[in-house]
């Protein structure tokens, strides 16, 4: 076939392999081959933009997606064109597929020939990026160009090197584009031109700022009072280097506090360089985490604090048009609410956990890419975790020119077999010189001497709906209970058993329904487990200890280990003594051994200090037998800093025991952890339990419930080893999840449909107040004081609202002139 710089082809070209090059072709000329060989296979829509039949503006839509692109022809040759494409922007060839089809239908035409033979010769001249290798600003002079323009663009500008601009020219464009004008003549200055100037000079003034700002760099006394609590040196360095970056990644590992060092940089941004709009993307698990996090570490709240978004679509409208400094919306929420987002336009944008979309040619993955902001942070522990591909996705998001295209990445980088498939990666130290600039990484063991002896975190985890109506059904028998005590100040041994059995059973319920039901496996602490330990034992040392109260907790557990291939022992009660000191021996020797499964039967007596992570799936009610679990990893002679993890249901009896206990004792520590079958109590002790359970379950907060569809599909499948998920049960959460929200989204054409469905639900949610559906219905409130039941009814959009009014005035005026 012919060389892709000349279009004129003697023969008809030979097909081109997406797989393999052929041997008489370089790698360059083979992918622009393959985009020509592409392009002409379309059907796509062109429209010129312009006067010129050639050298013009054109719209290059594709039917089948609804999107266009603009391209600008200039030539046949590559380089000298323009398309505002992704791929264009991204594989330094100086063509795509919608250039190759304009230039295409453009030879077709007559008078073609002479006029590419002929070259562009506009009047007018140019400044515009050729992306050819790398993107570098050119200037084209035109044919009206003055003399001392022209001599002014020799000073700037290699006009000998098709006007390629000198690295100083950045200082004095603004003088040359000034003299441009003075002269009268027309220069058009493009915008990706525009905006790569403009962004280099933005690095420059940040770098300069900042160093005015904390001339002692990551030790200035500034940086440690920037949050409500004082930075690690480390910290202080990544908060200082992602915003010196404008657009980074943060890798650090597990424990290291990538989102305290995220907030610190936001507070920068904030303070320093105007940002007040901050979009935050995280797995749907930390988005509670998150706002509490942003909260406590900056001190921000209300409209200028974090704002979760949830609901229905209606509702995250609303929660769009706010004037919020910031918004925490999960990974699913994106390809939805993209307009939403556009139209609120964020200036920073967070990405949390972002190896957790493995698979970046998702829906949600496109989403991201197409989130437009001038500062972007990407937090994530294992940054490469399997293929090359996957770090080259999440740093497409921070810097879609830093690594290059694609194609040429894995050609330099993938080791190949003879039949082509990939056995491993070279000289990946020259990816990490590249990524320098932009990726900022610190291992534990760099940092350990100024890692505390231990951090303690709480994780909130919001509830999934069949896990909710367990949780509410039991806490209405709670409140019964409760209600009965007020008045008569005194329980019967039997209400006593009861309410430790509906205690017992809000406790189980925030780890999964399968503990109640051992059958369906409905809750996200597991799938969150799995996520945190494949990040935590990418390290190949490393080992955790994972507590929970009950041994069905170690079954959902066990699954997702197994599935991971991770060696474990599980350690309970009905070990017998025997067989526990060789437990204990395997977890410490054996290094397939990484994770020690227990229940407070384990809580005492045992030296694990082979861990430096524990994880507690379930709050002890007895603050003394949470700090009997901490001591089997942080004691004595412990080495490394030690990290507790304990993960609590959002909204839940979990979220009370955090606020009221600050870990009281309670008197009746023995009943609500286990430690005894019988409950009888009185007196002064029953009066004090009794404040303890009122103010536990008054507390609990509230919070999301996670619908169907988003726990089916937490973002890559962390939960994909635990057993199927009870499809009816998924379903009825989802509907139940979508009834709040159906009276706002519909109605929009239809007033009279939006009235009558109203009416339907008002109705249905009336009849389930007085029935077996109290607990589950999204428009029930129970009074945790009385027991009692509330309606709450969501309201429609105010535009349809005034629709229902007016429609509503004018039939009352039709009946009443009816009966005049």
């Amino acid at each position: 076939m012919t060389s892709s710089t000349g279009r004129s082809a003697a023969r008809k070209p030979v097909k081109l392999s997406r797989t393999s090059p052929p041997t008489d072709l370089s790698l360059i000329e083979w992918q622009r081959g393959l985009r020509r060989q592409f392009g002409r296979e379309q059907s796509f829509l062109l429209e010129n933009l312009g006067a010129d039949p050639f050298f013009s503006e054109f719209k290059v839509t594709n039917p089948a997606t609804k999107s266009s692109y603009r391209v600008a022809v200039r030539g046949l040759g590559p380089g000298g064109n323009f398309c505002s494409c992704p791929d264009y922007a991204t594989n330094e060839l100086g063509t795509c597929k919608h250039l190759e089809f304009t230039l295409a239908q453009l030879e077709r035409k007559r008078g073609a020939k002479a006029a590419f033979a002929r070259g562009y010769q506009p009047p007018f001249s140019e400044l515009y990026l050729r992306n050819q290798g790398r993107r570098s600003v050119h200037f084209r002079a035109g044919t009206d160009c003055p003399a001392n323009v022209r001599k002014a663009a020799a000073q700037l500008f290699d006009l000998e090197r098709d006007g390629l601009m000198a690295e100083e020219g950045l200082e004095q464009l603004d003088a040359f584009i000034a003299l441009v004008s003075k002269s009268g003549h027309e220069l058009r200055a493009y915008d990706d031109a525009l905006d790569f100037v403009a962004g280099r000079r933005d690095a420059e003034r940040r770098a300069s700022k900042l160093a005015r700002l904390f001339p002692r760099g990551a030790a200035d006394p500034k940086l440690h009072r920037l949050l409500k609590t004082a930075l690690y040196p480390y910290q202080a360095e990544g908060a200082l280097f992602a915003v010196r970056a404008g657009r980074a990644l943060i890798g650090d590992d597990m424990g290291l506090g990538k989102t305290i060092q995220a907030i610190a940089a936001t507070e920068i941004l904030a303070r320093h360089f105007g940002v007040s709009r901050v979009l935050v993307i995280c797995p749907t698990s930390l988005k509670y985490q998150w706002q509490s996090e942003m909260e406590r570490f900056s001190g921000r709240k209300g409209n200028r604090g974090a704002r979760v978004i949830s609901g229905g679509r209606s509702q995250r409208q609303k929660d769009y048009l706010e004037d919020d400094f910031c918004k925490i919306t999960n990974y699913e929420k994106l390809q939805p609410d993209l307009d939403l987002i556009g139209a609120w336009s964020p200036e920073l944008v967070i990405v949390d956990e972002a190896q957790r979309v493995k698979n970046w040619n998702t829906i949600a993955a496109r989403a991201l890419k197409r989130i437009d902001s001038p500062y972007a942070i990407v937090l994530t522990g294992t940054p490469l975790e399997n293929k090359l591909e996957e770090l080259v996705s999440i740093v497409q998001f921070v810097d879609q020119h830093r690594l290059g295209p694609t194609w040429k990445l894995l050609n330099e980088h993938q080791v190949k077999d003879e039949t082509g498939r990939v056995t491993g990666y070279r000289d990946l130290g020259r990816i990490g010189e590249t990524l320098a600039p932009i990726m900022i990484r610190r291992r534990k063991s760099e940092v350990l001497r100024q890692l505390p002896d231990r951090t303690d975190q709480n994780v909130l985890i919001p509830m999934t709906g069949p896990q909710m109506d367990l949780h509410r059904e039991n806490a209405d028998a709670v409140a019964k209970i409760v209600q009965r005590w007020r008045k008569t100040k005194f329980l019967s041994d039997k209400d006593q058993r009861r309410l430790a059995c509906a205690l017992q059973n809000m406790r189980m319920s925030c780890n999964s329904t399968y503990l109640l039901d051992q059958e369906s496996d409905h809750g996200l602490k597991s799938d969150e487990l799995a996520a945190l330990l494949d990040q935590l034992l990418a390290a190949p040392d490393a080992k955790a200890v994972i507590f929970s109260q009950w041994t069905r907790t170690h079954d959902i557990v066990i699954r997702r280990l197994e599935a991971r291939g991770i060696g474990y022992v599980s350690f309970h009660g009905g070990i017998s003594s025997e067989k526990r000191p060789e437990l204990v021996q395997r977890f410490r020797d054996d290094p397939t051994c990484r994770v020690f499964l227990s229940t407070d039967a384990g809580s005492t007596g045992l030296n694990l200090q082979h861990a430096s992570t524990l994880v507690n799936m379930d709050l002890p009610w007895n603050p003394a037998v949470l700090e009997q679990r901490i001591a089997r990893v942080h004691r004595l002679g412990q080495a490394r800093p030690v990290q507790i993890v304990n993960f609590v249901a959002k909204g839940t009896i979990e979220e009370g025991m955090l606020s009221v206990l600050a870990f009281k004792r309670s008197l009746a520590e023995g009943i609500l952890d286990g430690g005894s079958n019988e409950v009888s109590l009185g007196g002064s002790r029953l009066t004090r339990f009794m404040k303890d359970v009122e103010s536990v379950t008054g507390s609990m907060g509230s919070g999301e419930v996670v619908t169907a569809a988003e726990e089916a599909g937490q973002v890559d499948g962390a939960g994909d080893a635990g057993p199927a998920k009870d499809g009816a049960a998924a379903a009825s959460a989802a509907q139940a999840g979508e009834r709040t929200s159906a009276a706002q989204d519909v109605g929009a054409t239809d007033p009279w449909q939006a009235l009558v469905q109203m009416g339907a639900q008002l109705v249905g949610s009336i009849v389930a107040a007085n029935g077996d559906g109290a607990t589950g219905h999204p428009w029930i409130e129970r009074d945790p004081t009385t027991g009692g039941h509330n309606l709450k009814i969501p309201l429609p959009p105010p535009e349809t609202a005034r629709r229902l009014a007016d429609m509503l005035g004018a039939l009352a005026a039709t009946l009443r002139g009816g009966t005049a």
